[in-house]
C-alpha cells in the first residue's frame, strides 16, 4: 500500500510523518540562533562611544587555534609514549607561545575606545558610510583591528598608533526612506598568531536619515503660482514652466548670474527677478502627477534638487507639512528631511 502524497511512512506505529518535518527540524537551530542574537543585542546599552573592557570583550579559539590544540595533544601523547625529551620541549614551547598569544590578542582590543561620528543623511537604495574613530591611550600600537556591521562580513582593517587615534569607514545600506537606527557593529582581531578570535558587539545610539531616491528623469519644474496679495496677483497667469531664470542680457548685475550653471553647462544664465516677484514656485505633493506615494516623493526629491541647483526660491507642500519658499542649503536639507519623514 503506497503512502499518501506529502507523507512518508515512519518506522513507528504512530502513523505517517509529515514530509516537511525534517526540514523544520533542520531550520530550528537557525531560528534559535536568531532569537539568541536578538536577545543578546537587546541587553547591550545604546551609546555612540564605548570603551572596551573585560566585560564586553569575548575570546574563543579560532579554527587554526583548535588545530594547534589538537596538534599539541598528539605531540604530548607521542612524547609520553616514546619518552622524547625534544618532543616535550617542542610541545611546551608551542603551548607557551599560544598562551602568550592569547593574552596579546585579548589585550589588543581591551582598553580601546570607539566613537561613532554623526552619520550623514543618504538616499534610499544607496550605500552610505559610517565613520568610526578608534582611540588608543597605551604606549604600544594596536595591530590588525577589523570593524564591520554585525552579520555582513565586510571588514575594514586598520592599525591604531600608540597614544593616538585613527578613523575608518564601514559600508552601510539602510534601505527604504525614513529615520533608521544605526545597526549593531562588531570589532575583532586575531593578532598576532591567528589562534584566537577576540571580538566585541556594539550598539550605537545614533540614527541616519534616508531621503527618497530622486527620480532618474524627472519632468521640468512645475509652473509658478501667482503670489498672494501681490500687485499682479489678479492678472498674472502662468505661461509655462517656472524656472526663475532666463538667458543672460547685457548689463545684468553680477549677483543675478548663475555662476554654477556657467561652470557646468558653459552658458550664461541670469535670475529672472521680475518673474520671481510675480510668481513663486511651489512643489506640491498633490500635483506631482504620479500614482503612489513613493513615486511622488521621488519626483518631489528630484524637483527639490533641481530647484536648488538653479538657486531659485521654492516651497514644499506635503500632507500635514508646508515649508515656505526659500533657498539655500539649510532649506534644501529641511525639504529633503520632510520628504524622508513624510
Amino acid at each position: 500500500m503506497s503512502a499518501a502524497p506529502g507523507w512518508s511512512a515512519g518506522p513507528s506505529s504512530e502513523g505517517p510523518i509529515p514530509a516537511g518535518a525534517g526540514s523544520s527540524t533542520v531550520a530550528r537551530p537557525g531560528r534559535l540562533r536568531a532569537r539568541f542574537q536578538r536577545w543578546f543585542q537587546s541587553r547591550l546599552p545604546l551609546s555612540d562611544t564605548i570603551t572596551l573592557t573585560q566585560r564586553n570583550v569575548y575570546i574563543l579559539p579560532s579554527r587554526p587555534g583548535l588545530m594547534l590544540g589538537a596538534t599539541l595533544l598528539v605531540l604530548l601523547v607521542a612524547s609520553i609514549n616514546y619518552q622524547l625529551n625534544l618532543g616535550y620541549l617542542l610541545t611546551f614551547l608551542l603551548a607557551g607561545s599560544a598562551v602568550v598569544a592569547m593574552h596579546v590578542c585579548h589585550g589588543t582590543l581591551r582598553g580601546l575606545r570607539m566613537h561613532l561620528l554623526m552619520p550623514e543623511p543618504t538616499y534610499a537604495r544607496a550605500t552610505t558610510t559610517l565613520e568610526i574613530q578608534l582611540t588608543n591611550e597605551r604606549r604600544t600600537a594596536r595591530r590588525s583591528i577589523a570593524v564591520s556591521v554585525l552579520g555582513t562580513g565586510h571588514w575594514t582593517w586598520t592599525d591604531v598608533p600608540a597614544q593616538g587615534n585613527t578613523r575608518l569607514q564601514v559600508a552601510f545600506q539602510p534601505g527604504q526612506r525614513g529615520r533608521h537606527p544605526v545597526p549593531a557593529l562588531t570589532a575583532e582581531t586575531r593578532y598576532p598568531l591567528g589562534t584566537f578570535r577576540v571580538w566585541t558587539v556594539w550598539r550605537p545610539a545614533a540614527t541616519v536619515v534616508v531621503y527618497p531616491a530622486p527620480e532618474a528623469r524627472p519632468p521640468a519644474l512645475p509652473p509658478g503660482e501667482p503670489r498672494a496679495g501681490g500687485a499682479h496677483a489678479a492678472s498674472a497667469q502662468s505661461t509655462g514652466e517656472f524656472d526663475g531664470v532666463r538667458a543672460y542680457r547685457r548689463g545684468d548685475p553680477r549677483k543675478l548670474v548663475l555662476w554654477k550653471k556657467l561652470a557646468k553647462a558653459d552658458e550664461l544664465i541670469s535670475r529672472d527677478s521680475q518673474q520671481a516677484q510675480r510668481h513663486e514656485l511651489w512643489l506640491d505633493f498633490d500635483q506631482a502627477g504620479l500614482p503612489g506615494k513613493e513615486a511622488r516623493l521621488s519626483r518631489l526629491c528630484a524637483w527639490v534638487l533641481a530647484a536648488d541647483r538653479l538657486g531659485v526660491d521654492y516651497g514644499l507642500r506635503l500632507p500635514g507639512v508646508q515649508l515656505k519658499p526659500a533657498s539655500g542649503a539649510a532649506h534644501r536639507l529641511a525639504c529633503l528631511e520632510a520628504l524622508a519623514l513624510c
